[in-house]
């Protein structure tokens, strides 16, 4: 019963979509009517109000942090076991994929799987974070940025802590991302991704 209690907690905090929170408080226009019209910090960005995006990106990836962090801080409390801690992980992740809040329209989870991440060990999130940010960097493409930060986010799991059942939520997690993240692949072999700083059209 706690597992399931903690596992539909962890949806509803990934419920709460900052960027359609923070668009609102800021008097900006909805992130899921313009740009990619996905309800993240990178399309926020696209409004012009970069304090609007990091407090999304804040947001998003706190309450990935959070879930996770209470789960593992009171499993022995609460008799959850590494079981109930990796469902947590994905339930806040899928939790802002498609959002009870928000009629099922959520982002593509960058920033709150960054936060499940560092919940997960300081570590792995940070390189996890790092590789994020040298891609982006040097092609200045959040998207792939992402997938790359993805694909790699299993095997530092398995190099810091071999294979267990939270290696496997972090593969469902990653493969979820490449998932939301497939009509930008299409892009980008096109040639057609925006790249980051472009404003809204």
């Amino acid at each position: 019963m706690n597992t399931i209690l903690a596992v539909l907690a962890a949806y509803l905090i990934g419920s709460l979509s900052f960027a359609v929170v923070v668009s609102k408080l800021f008097g900006l226009s909805d992130p899921r009517t313009y740009g990619s019209k996905n309800p993240g910090a990178t399309n926020v960005l696209r409004s012009g109000n970069k304090a609007a995006a990091v407090l999304t990106l804040l947001g998003d990836g706190f309450k990935g942090w959070l879930a996770v962090w209470l789960a593992m801080n009171y499993a022995a409390q609460f008799g959850l076991d590494d079981g109930s801690v990796a469902m947590v992980a994905l339930a806040v992740f899928i939790g802002h994929l498609w959002p009870v809040f928000f009629k099922f329209v959520g982002g593509k989870g960058v920033a709150t799987a960054a936060g499940v991440l560092l919940g997960l060990n300081v570590w792995l999130g940070a390189g996890t974070l790092a590789t994020w940010l040298l891609v982006a960097f040097a092609f200045r493409y959040s998207s792939l940025a992402a997938l790359i930060a993805a694909i790699f986010a299993p095997m530092y799991y398995g190099l810091l802590f071999g294979s267990d059942v939270k290696l496997l939520a972090v593969f469902v997690m990653s493969g979820l991302l490449v998932y939301r993240h497939r009509q930008n692949i299409g892009k980008l072999i096109q040639g057609k991704e925006s790249r980051l700083g472009s404003k809204k059209k």
